[in-house]
C-alpha cells in the first residue's frame, strides 16, 4: 500500500479548497454515508415486535440493550473529538464497513437477546462516532453563508435512515416476513455505500479546516492563510482543546437540543410498538406512517435550512420550531386511549416533524458557528460534546421509559387485555409529556447561543466582514 498509486486510499486530505461543484459531491457523499449508517442502526425500528417475539425478549430487556447502546454510543462520540487532528473521512468509510458486515452476516445468524444486545454495542459505538465525524465534515465544506441548508442535508441522513426503514418494511415484510429479511436487505446496501464512500469521500487538511470562512468569498483568503501556517501554529490550536470548548454557550445548548430530541428517539425506537399495541394497526400500516412522518420531515429540513441562510438568521426558526413542536407534543400524547384513523396520526406525527426538523436545521447551524466563535479548529470536539451529552440523555431516557410505561410486555403477549390498554394510555400521555418538558428547556437554552435574532443586524455582520476580508487579503497579497 505504500505505492503511490493507492496513496488515495490512505491520504483523504485536499490542500485546496474545493469548488462548489466539488464540494456538492463530498457532501452528498456524507449524506449518503449518514443515511446508511442509520438505516442499520433503525432497521430494528421496523421489525421489533417480530423480533421480541422470535428472540423472547421483554420489552424491558429490549429497552434496557438500547440504553445500554447508546452509552456506548456517547464515548464513541468523545472518541471522535480526536478527529480535528487525526481527521475525518477515514473514520466515516471504516465505520461503514464495519456495520455493513455486522449487518448483513452477523445481526440474521443471532438466536438470543443477549447475542443481538452485543453486536448492538457495536454498531452502538461506531455510530457514536459517526455522529461526530460526519457533521464535522459538513461543516468544513459549507461556509457560515450555507451552513444551516447543508446542514439541513446532513439532518435528513437520520429522517432518510428512518424513511428508509420505514419504506423497506412496509414493501416487503408481507412477503418476507422475518425480522432477520431487513438485515439483510440493510446489510447489503451498507457494503454498497462502503465502497461509494471508499472512492468517494474526501476531507479538508487541518491547515484548512481550521479556518473560520463566512462566505465564498473568503475562499481566496483562507487558501492564502493556509500556505502561510505552520505545523506548531496548528498545534497551538489544538491544545486543550476541552478547555478552549467546555463553556456555557457549548454546553447548554448541546444539553438542550439533547432533551428536544427526546420525543424523536422514542418515535424512532418504540414508534410501531406503539401504534400497534396501543391502537390496533398491523405493523406494515405502521411503517406506512412512519413514511409520512419522515418524508414531511425531510422536506421540512431543506426548507428550513434555506429559508435561515437566505434571512441569516438561526435563532427565530428554532424558537418558532421549538414552540410549535411542543404544541404537537402534546396533540400528539393526547391520542393515546382514543381511536384516531390513519389518516388523522399521519397529519398529526407529520407536523409533529416539521416543526422538530425547523428547530433542529436552524440549530445545528448556529451550533457550529457557537464552536467557531470559540475556535473554528476544534469543530470536532465541540460536536463531540454535543454526542456525548445527546447519547447520555438518551440513556437516561431509556432507562426511564420502562419505569413510566411497563405495560408493553403484557400487551405484546395479550393484545386484547382492555385494563392493560387503559392503563398504557395513561403511562404513554405521562411519558410525552416529559417530551413536551424537554421542548421547553430547549426553548429556554436557545438564548445562550451565537447568532443575530434579526436579518437586518446579521446583513449588517455579513457586510463588515466582506470589508475586514477585503482588507486583510489586500494586505497579504500587497
Amino acid at each position: 500500500m505504500a505505492d503511490g498509486r493507492w496513496a488515495w486510499l490512505w491520504r483523504r486530505e485536499l490542500d485546496h479548497y474545493p469548488s462548489p461543484r466539488e464540494r456538492a459531491r463530498y457532501l452528498a457523499v456524507v449524506v449518503l454515508a449518514t443515511v446508511m449508517l442509520y438505516y442499520e442502526l433503525y432497521v430494528v425500528g421496523g421489525v421489533a415486535s417480530l423480533m421480541l417475539a422470535d428472540l423472547h425478549m421483554s420489552f424491558l430487556y429490549f429497552v434496557l440493550a438500547l440504553a445500554a447502546g447508546n452509552f456506548v454510543g456517547a464515548f464513541g462520540s468523545l472518541f471522535a473529538g480526536f478527529t480535528d487532528r487525526s481527521g475525518r473521512a477515514n473514520l466515516v468509510v471504516i465505520g461503514l464497513l464495519v456495520t455493513g458486515l455486522l449487518t448483513l452476516v452477523v445481526f440474521p445468524q443471532v438466536r438470543t437477546g443477549l447475542a443481538w444486545a452485543v453486536v448492538t454495542l457495536v454498531v452502538s459505538f461506531v455510530e457514536g462516532v459517526i455522529l461526530v465525524a460526519t457533521p464535522a465534515l459538513i461543516r468544513d465544506f459549507s461556509p457560515q453563508v450555507g451552513r444551516a441548508t447543508a446542514m439541513g442535508f446532513w439532518t435528513m441522513g437520520p429522517v432518510l435512515g428512518s424513511l428508509v426503514v420505514s419504506a423497506v418494511a412496509s414493501q416487503t415484510l408481507t412477503s418476507l416476513k422475518t425480522w432477520q429479511s431487513q438485515y439483510v436487505i440493510c446489510g447489503a446496501a451498507g457494503l454498497v455505500v462502503f465502497v461509494i464512500a471508499l472512492f468517494g469521500l474526501r476531507e479538508l487538511s487541518p491547515r484548512l479546516r481550521g479556518q473560520l470562512m463566512v462566505s465564498e468569498r473568503d475562499r481566496v483568503l483562507v487558501e492564502a492563510r493556509a500556505r502561510g501556517l505552520d505545523a506548531d501554529q496548528i498545534e497551538r490550536s489544538l491544545r486543550h482543546p476541552w478547555r478552549q470548548v467546555l463553556h456555557l454557550d457549548v454546553i447548554a445548548s448541546a444539553l438542550g437540543v439533547s432533551v428536544m430530541l427526546l420525543i424523536y428517539y422514542t418515535m424512532v425506537a418504540f414508534f410501531t410498538v406503539y401504534v400497534v399495541i396501543m391502537f390496533g394497526f398491523d405493523l406494515a400500516a405502521a411503517n406506512a406512517l412512519g413514511n409520512w412522518a419522515w418524508g414531511a420531515d425531510a422536506v421540512a429540513l431543506l426548507v428550513a435550512g434555506y429559508l435561515s441562510d437566505k434571512l441569516r438568521v438561526r435563532k427565530p426558526f428554532m424558537l418558532a420550531g421549538g414552540i410549535g413542536g411542543a404544541v404537537m407534543v402534546v396533540v400528539f400524547g393526547l391520542q393515546a386511549g382514543q381511536h384516531p384513523s390513519f389518516g388523522t396520526l399521519a397529519l398529526i406525527v407529520s407536523l409533529l416533524y416539521v416543526t422538530l426538523a425547523f428547530a433542529y436545521a436552524s440549530w445545528m447551524a448556529a451550533f457550529t458557528e457557537t464552536v467557531e466563535a470559540r475556535n473554528p479548529a476544534l469543530i470536532g470536539t465541540g460536536l463531540a460534546v454535543w454526542g456525548w451529552l445527546l447519547r447520555l440523555v438518551v440513556t437516561a431516557s431509556f432507562l426511564l421509559i420502562p419505569l413510566v410505561v411497563n405495560t408493553v410486555t403484557t400487551l405484546v403477549e395479550d393484545p386484547e387485555n382492555a385494563e392493560a390498554h387503559a392503563l398504557a394510555a395513561g403511562q404513554w400521555r405521562a411519558w410525552y409529556w416529559i417530551c413536551f418538558a424537554g421542548v421547553v428547556v430547549f426553548v429556554l437554552l436557545i438564548f445562550v447561543m451565537k447568532g443575530r435574532w434579526s436579518p437586518r443586524a446579521a446583513a449588517r455582520d455579513q457586510a463588515e466582514h466582506d470589508r475586514a476580508v477585503a482588507a486583510e487579503l489586500a494586505r497579504i497579497t500587497s
